[in-house]
């Protein structure tokens, strides 16, 4: 766990596909920032057609990686950027579908509580609940 704002947390790095269903995931301490984990979760899937992600994950060599994939970002420019990138807001709706899964996850109270004090025994159980997910 890491120490945030709020407290001590974890952040859920989570790969899903074009159903919303959970491909893979990473566990982080709450301060540490999106954009870390992306090429680690990207190198473990195959190469997808498209990568829909929220700001957080606007970062010129991160999407330069997608494009070396043959990937096309939809991943909206952050506010300050100095030269905004065009990308296609009708494709990035798409993205609710992994806030849903977010939300099914949450359903599960030990999850969304974080009742475990070891990183593997919270993942493992982030495990049950994806293996869940996917047989609903």
């Amino acid at each position: 766990m890491g120490r945030s704002r709020g407290g001590f947390g974890t952040k859920i790095h989570l790969i899903a596909d074009a159903l919303g269903n959970p491909l893979t995931f990473r566990l982080t301490a709450a301060q540490e920032a999106d954009i870390t984990q992306a090429h680690a979760l990207l190198a473990s899937i195959d190469p997808p057609a498209a990568v829909i992600a929220d700001k957080g994950y606007d970062a010129d060599a991160f999407v330069q990686a997608i494009a070396d994939l043959g990937a096309h970002a939809l991943i909206p420019p952050r506010r300050n950027r100095h030269q905004p990138r065009s990308w296609d807001t009708h494709r990035y709706r798409a993205r609710h579908l992994i806030e849903n899964l977010f939300a099914r996850l949450k359903q599960f109270r030990r999850l969304a509580t974080r009742y475990d004090k070891l990183a593997s025994h919270f993942a493992a159980f982030i495990l049950l609940a994806c293996t869940c997910v996917w047989m609903a």
